[in-house]
């Protein structure tokens, strides 16, 4: 009997050194490039993971009254305030009615390929109407599409109407064939007073991943405001993991090495493009708004490059989880409002409503005086 009691112990202890190990790979994650070790950001995508695994040894350790819970107090504390990155205990304000409200909504085309063109129509005009409530005085738009004229899923005369002018700025690939754009956009009600785009390496391919900015005119202050969609994943054109049966393993096998290529890839990509955002964004005037589809959690490399001279909306004025990705895979908040300190924050916002996979964000952004 004791030696089975020894035994589950030594397993019980490997087990919880393994964890320990984890989740200090995990704290690296976002300080290291993913092209110095590709494992790396591996352990900070299943960051929420190794946080309840080492909170249950925690839990248990203790119940037993083991020095291993002090052992695994350590660790966690190691963390310090990485482990807030993911949570918000500011409460939210009121919006600032003379701030500047920026409305971040990746819209997923707007469902065009919805199965059912009449279900797609009707979730369009939802995410108008949505859009409408919300009255933004800037909106920024990922996966935006719209189709040259003639068109029956007209977009771009429905949100000038709701915007009220045709104050606007694009970065899309053009598909001549069907006439129809894939890309990003953003509208303002106030004048835009120059605008331009970052570039990407892969700008041009079929990725539709894009970098664009615009200065904007609001009571005699401008703003610089930054629409991204940071490179995706798109596991969806590789095998069917799900698919795959015990009589399949080699197809299983490349379809695991596919999607681990495929992800190695993105956060490489991410780097990059964020690296470039980031030299933009130090060369502008004006008090900065970043805003998109970062596709990259907090626990990121991508995100630590922008949190550590700007400051997250959401962190800042709100409170809760925040998750903001609603698809298949449970990414969590991927999706980011970032700012200047010459800037502040009220009326934080995170969309209820499931019109997309993502959820839109909206802020309202002042000088502060």
């Amino acid at each position: 009997m004791m030696k089975r009691i020894f035994r589950f112990s030594s397993i019980f202890k490997v087990f919880s050194l393994i964890c320990f190990g984890a989740m200090l790979l995990c704290y690296l994650a976002p300080f290291i490039h993913p092209g110095t070790l590709g494992i790396l950001p591996f352990f900070g995508l299943i960051y929420p993971v190794l946080l309840g695994l080492n909170l249950v040894l925690l839990l248990l350790w203790g119940i037993v009254r083991s020095k291993w819970a002090i052992y695994t107090l350590v660790v966690l504390g190691l963390g310090g305030k990485m482990h807030f990155r993911s949570l918000a205990f500011s409460g939210n304000q009121d919006a600032d009615p003379s701030g500047m409200k920026v409305l971040t909504y990746n819209v997923r085309l707007f469902d065009l390929f919805n199965p059912s063109f009449t279900k797609s129509i009707e979730n369009r005009n939802k995410i108008f109407a949505y859009i409408r409530k919300t009255n933004p005085d800037v909106l920024c738009l990922q996966e935006y599409y719209r189709q040259d004229k003639p068109t029956n899923f007209e977009v771009i005369d429905s949100l000038y109407a709701i915007m009220g002018n045709r104050n606007y700025h694009e970065r899309s690939a053009h598909k001549h064939s069907t006439r129809q754009n894939y890309g990003i956009a953003m509208f303002s009600k106030y004048p835009i007073i120059s605008k331009g785009d970052v570039m990407f390496e892969s700008q041009g391919s079929n990725d539709f991943n894009y970098c664009i900015y615009a200065d904007i005119i609001k009571n005699q202050d401008t703003f610089r405001v930054y629409n991204v969609h940071l490179q995706s994943i798109r596991l969806h054109t590789e095998p069917n993991i799900e698919a795959a049966t015990d009589e399949e393993e080699m197809a299983s096998e490349r379809a695991l090495r596919s999607v681990y290529s495929k992800l190695r890839l993105a956060y490489l990509k991410r780097a990059e493009q964020a690296r470039r955002v980031v030299e933009h964004i130090k060369t502008s005037p004006y008090p900065v708004i970043v805003c998109g589809d970062f596709n990259d959690t907090p626990m990121s490399y991508t995100y630590n490059q922008f949190n550590r001279f700007l400051m997250d909306a959401f962190r800042q004025t709100s409170k809760g989880i925040g998750s903001t990705y609603i698809g298949r895979l449970p990414a969590g908040r991927i999706d980011y409002l970032f700012y200047d300190q010459r800037l502040k924050t009220s009326g934080f916002n995170i969309q209820k409503e499931e019109l997309s996979d993502h959820r839109a964000l909206e802020c309202t952004f002042s000088r502060v005086k």
